[in-house]
C-alpha cells in the first residue's frame, strides 16, 4: 500500500497532462523449425504519424533500430527484416527518406542454441514524426521467453514498482513545476490569420505595383474603352467579369500547391536551406532585372498568347475569360518578376495547418493562395471600378516614359532581391562573402544607383532623354534618398550598434555574422540541476533547451532566431539537454513515466539522452523538441513553455516576460 501511495504521489503532475506517445509496440513469435523461430514486432502508429526505417542516411533522422542483448543461448539469423516503406520528401529534415505509416510489422529470425528455457531481451531505438514536431522516445524493451519444450511465449514485461524505481523518478520530478500555474501567463500559443491577411496584403500590394508598368498600364484604358463600347449594362457587367476572371486565373496557379504531394513543403524547405536553390535564384532575379532594364524582353512562348487571343473571339463569358487570360500571358514580362518576388517572400518556415470552413489545408499553400488572389484581386479591380465609373478614365496619366521609369526601378528592387538570395547562400555554406556589413555595401550602391537613375545621370537603352522633373517623380527621389542613407550605419557593422535597422528585420544577415561583431563566450550547462544551481547563486533565471542532434526545427531556431535575441539570452543561464546523446550513463537505472492514456509505463535509463527526455516527459508533461522553459531557481515556471516559434519578435516577447516576471 504504501508504494501505491508514493506512486500516486508521484504522478499527480500527470493527471491532466498529454504526453507524445503515437506508437505501441507488440510482440509475438513464430517457430520455424526446431532450432529456428522468428521474433515480430509489430509498431502501431497513430494518425499523421510516422517512424522511420532502419535504413537512413546519417544526417537524417534517427533511425529505427533493435538491439539484441547478446547471450549464449542463441544467435541472430540475418538482419532485422521490414516490410515496404513509404519513400517521400520530409519537411522535417528537407531530404526524401523512408519511413511507415499507421502499422508496420519488422522481423527477426533467430536460431536456437540450447535446449533449456531462456530469453531474448533487447530494446528498440526509433523516432516518431508528424508534420510540425519530432520525439525520441526512450527505448522500447522486449523480452520473450523460449520454452525448453520448444513452446515460444511472450514474458510479462509489467512488473510490480517497486520503492527504488519510484526513487529514482522523483529525480527527474521537479518539485517546483507547476504547469497549471506559472508566474505569467506568456507563452501562450498564436493564430495564424495575421500571417495569412499579411500574405494577402503583399499579395495586394504586388498587383498594384505590376498596375504600373508598361505591359498592364496602357491596358486600362483599352479594355475599359472596348467593353463600355457595347450595350451599357452588358459591357459594364463583362467589364466586372473581365475583372474577377484575372483574380480567377492567379487563384487558379496556386491549386496545385495543393494538390501535388509535399510540392509545398520541398519548396519551402528548399528556399530556405538549400544554397545551390539560393544561387538559382539569384541568377534568376539578376535576369529579370535585366529584363526591367531594357537590355532583353522576358515572355511566355508567343503562340500561347496567339491561342488566348483567337479564343477571345468566342462570344460571351469564355469569351471574357480568355480575353483575361490572354493579359496574364502577354503581361509576364512584367508581372512575372513581380509575382516571383512575391511567391519567393511568402515561402516562410511555417509547416503547420490551417483550418478554414473545417477544412484542414497546409499553410505554405494556403499562404500562396492568398497572395495569388491579392494580387489577382488588385490586378483586376481597376477593370471592374473604371468600366462602372468611366469618367475616371480621363484622370488616369498619359501612357509615357514614366512608364518606362517605373520598370528600371523595379529592376533595381530585383537586383536588391537577388543580394538577398544569395546572401542567404552564403550564410548556409559559411563563405564569408556577404558579410552583414558587405550587404549593407551593396545595398547601398543599389540605392544610390536608383537616386542616380532618377534624377537623370543614368539611362538605359529605351529611356528617353529626362526633361523636367514632375513632383511625383521628385517624391520617389526622395524615397529613395532617405532609404539610402538610412542603410549608411550597417556598413560600419556593430561600430554603430545604436542604429537597429528595424524596417529591414530579416532581410541582412544577422549581426552575430558580421566583420565587426565580438563574439562573447557564454558558458552554457548541459546538466540540469548543475545550471539551476549556479543560475542561483548568480540570483539570474534559467533558459531551458529541450534539444536533440536529430532536431532540424532546433538548428533552424539556434541558427535565425537565437542570434536575433542574443541581448535577452545574456540575462538568463543556458541550459541545454540533448534528448537524444547518445553517451552512455555509468549506472543504468529504471524509472516509471507516464503514457499518453494516462497510465505509467517503466523505463530503463542507459545514456544521458534518457536522463533529459525522462526529464522532460516526468516534469514538463512534453516530449517534443524544440521545448523551451524559462525557469526560476526560488518559485519555479516564469510563463508557459513554448515550441518551435520562428517568428523573432514573439520569441523575443516571450523572453522579455521571463525576465520582467524574475525581476519582480
Amino acid at each position: 500500500m504504501k508504494k501505491l501511495i508514493l506512486l500516486f504521489t508521484t504522478f499527480t503532475l500527470f493527471a491532466s497532462a498529454q504526453i507524445l506517445d503515437p506508437v505501441s509496440w507488440d510482440f509475438t513469435q513464430d517457430k520455424l523449425s526446431d532450432h529456428e523461430i522468428e521474433l515480430k514486432f509489430k509498431a502501431s502508429i497513430e494518425d499523421h504519424w510516422h517512424v522511420y526505417s532502419q535504413y537512413i542516411n546519417d544526417d537524417g533522422p534517427i533511425p529505427t533500430s533493435f538491439v539484441f542483448f547478446e547471450s549464449n543461448d542463441f544467435e541472430l539469423v540475418g538482419s532485422t527484416n521490414e516490410g515496404e516503406s513509404i519513400e517521400e520528401f520530409d519537411p522535417n529534415f528537407d531530404m526524401v527518406l523512408k519511413y511507415f505509416e499507421s502499422e508496420e510489422i519488422f522481423s527477426q529470425k533467430v536460431k536456437v542454441l540450447t535446449k533449456n528455457a531462456f530469453t531474448i531481451n533487447g530494446e528498440i531505438n526509433f523516432m516518431a514524426c508528424d508534420e510540425a514536431q519530432c520525439i525520441f522516445p526512450m527505448p522500447v524493451p522486449f523480452s520473450f521467453l523460449v520454452n525448453s519444450n520448444g513452446k515460444i511465449e511472450k514474458e510479462e514485461l509489467i512488473e510490480e514498482i517497486t520503492g527504488e524505481e519510484i526513487k529514482n523518478t522523483e529525480r527527474y520530478n521537479d518539485p517546483l513545476i507547476d504547469l497549471n500555474n506559472p508566474l505569467s501567463d506568456c507563452g501562450e500559443k498564436k493564430s495564424n490569420d495575421n500571417s495569412l491577411w499579411s500574405i494577402f496584403i503583399l499579395g495586394l500590394l504586388g498587383g498594384l505595383i505590376a498596375l504600373i508598368t508598361p505591359c498592364v498600364f496602357p491596358m486600362i484604358p483599352l479594355t475599359v474603352s472596348f467593353f463600355t463600347k457595347s450595350e451599357k449594362g452588358q459591357g459594364i457587367f463583362n467589364a466586372m467579369m473581365y475583372g474577377f476572371f484575372i483574380m480567377l486565373i492567379y487563384f487558379l496557379l496556386s491549386i496545385p500547391f495543393h494538390l501535388i504531394p509535399n510540392i509545398d513543403p520541398e519548396i519551402l524547405n528548399q528556399i530556405s536551406t538549400n544554397s545551390w536553390l539560393n544561387l538559382f535564384f539569384f541568377a534568376i532575379f539578376i535576369a529579370f532585372a535585366l529584363s526591367f532594364f531594357g537590355y532583353y524582353d522576358l515572355s511566355l512562348p508567343s503562340k500561347w498568347g496567339n491561342k488566348a487571343d483567337s479564343s477571345s473571339n468566342i462570344g460571351g463569358l469564355i469569351g471574357v475569360f480568355f480575353m483575361a487570360l490572354t493579359l496574364a500571358i502577354v503581361s509576364f514580362s512584367c508581372t512575372g518578376p513581380i509575382l516571383g518576388s512575391l511567391l519567393a517572400g511568402t515561402l516562410g518556415g511555417d509547416i503547420s495547418t490551417v483550418s478554414i470552413l473545417g477544412l484542414e489545408f497546409k499553410m505554405v499553400a494556403t499562404k500562396l493562395t492568398f497572395g495569388m488572389v491579392g494580387f489577382g484581386l488588385a490586378l483586376g479591380f481597376p477593370f471592374a471600378l473604371f468600366a462602372l465609373f468611366p469618367k475616371l478614365l480621363n484622370a488616369l496619366p498619359q501612357s509615357g516614359g514614366w512608364l518606362n521609369s517605373v520598370k528600371v526601378v523595379l529592376g533595381f528592387l530585383e537586383v536588391a532581391l537577388a543580394i538577398k538570395f544569395l546572401s542567404n547562400a552564403d550564410m548556409v555554406e559559411q563563405w564569408g562573402l556577404i558579410k552583414r556589413e558587405t550587404f549593407f555595401v551593396l545595398w547601398f550602391i543599389i540605392g544610390a544607383l536608383t537616386v542616380f537613375y532618377l534624377i537623370g545621370k543614368i539611362r538605359f537603352p529605351h529611356d528617353s532623354k529626362l526633361g523636367k522633373i514632375s513632383n511625383i517623380r521628385y517624391g520617389f527621389i526622395l524615397f529613395f534618398l532617405l532609404f539610402t542613407i538610412y542603410l549608411i550605419p550597417g556598413i560600419f557593422g556593430s561600430y554603430l550598434n545604436w542604429w537597429e535597422h528595424d524596417a529591414l528585420s530579416g532581410f541582412p544577415p544577422p549581426i552575430s555574422y558580421s566583420y565587426t561583431h565580438t563574439q562573447q563566450e557564454h558558458e552554457i550547462f548541459y546538466d540540469y540541476q548543475q545550471a539551476i544551481e549556479y543560475a542561483e547563486q548568480e540570483n539570474k533565471a534559467v533558459f531551458i533547451d529541450f534539444t536533440g542532434w536529430a532536431c532540424v526545427n532546433c538548428r533552424k531556431m539556434e541558427e535565425n532566431v537565437f542570434p536575433e535575441v542574443e541581448n535577452l539570452l545574456e540575462q538568463y543561464v543556458l541550459c541545454q539537454l540533448y534528448v537524444d546523446e547518445k553517451t552512455l550513463l555509468e549506472l543504468p537505472e529504471t524509472v516509471v513515466v507516464p503514457t499518453s492514456d494516462g497510465g505509467t509505463k517503466k523505463k530503463t535509463l542507459s545514456t544521458v539522452g534518457n536522463k533529459w527526455s525522462t526529464l522532460q516527459a516526468v516534469t514538463y508533461a512534453s516530449s517534443s523538441q524544440p521545448y523551451y522553459v524559462l525557469y526560476s531557481p526560488s518559485n519555479g515556471l516564469l510563463t508557459n513553455p513554448i515550441g518551435y516559434t520562428p517568428e523573432i519578435s514573439e520569441f523575443e516577447s516571450w523572453l522579455q516576460c521571463g525576465l520582467d516576471e524574475f525581476n519582480k
